[in-house]
């Protein structure tokens, strides 16, 4: 079972690491003024929309917006800290704020994916959205990492027994001690 914690938390540091760039070179260009990247990022970004069919992050709806102005307020510090955690291994008071970080992703993930997949897309105009089942599909698979995993670390912050803290001398916590027990 160890073994299968150390791989998750692997597999969670490739997360956090990899999520700092995407974050700060893709994602914020759906907030922030185009003068404040190189052109190379903005032709990234563009054939990313071009490629996927992902008009939100050119012209991403107020909802849209807010999600990723909380990724760049509250996520983007906290990728550092649960990457060195990880990385670390084992590192029990990286549970609450690691429990806090997937259940605020993974809920914020559903209404994308159901855009995604229920929202008619205009065909026509500069960026136009998925209009195939395949397209749909194809867009979702970008998204889907970031409600997965979220829900992986959620479920190992849970139940792993490396991140569950054990009160000593069995089922006696604070309350029994107050008792006099």
């Amino acid at each position: 079972m160890a073994a299968c914690t150390r791989f998750l938390e692997w597999v969670f540091f490739l997360y956090f690491a990899s999520h700092i760039p995407i974050t700060v070179f893709i994602d914020l260009q759906a907030l922030l003024p185009s003068n404040v990247y190189p052109q190379s990022l903005k032709d990234l970004l563009k054939w990313y929309v071009q490629t996927y069919k992902d008009p939100m992050m050119m012209n991403p709806p107020s909802w849209f917006k807010s999600f990723i102005f909380c990724e760049a307020i509250l996520q983007l510090p906290f990728f550092p800290v649960a990457a060195y955690a990880f990385y670390k291994g084992n590192c029990r008071w990286i549970r609450t704020p690691a429990i806090i970080y997937s259940t605020h992703v993974a809920t914020s993930l559903i209404p994308i994916l159901g855009h995604t997949l229920f929202h008619k897309f205009p065909k026509d105009g500069m960026f136009p959205g998925p209009q195939t089942l395949r397209e749909r599909v194809a867009l979702m698979g970008i998204y889907i990492p970031y409600l997965v995993i979220p829900i992986l670390i959620l479920l190992t912050m849970l139940y792993s027994k490396a991140y569950n803290i054990q009160v000593r001398g069995g089922k006696g916590g604070s309350m029994d001690k107050k008792k006099g027990k």
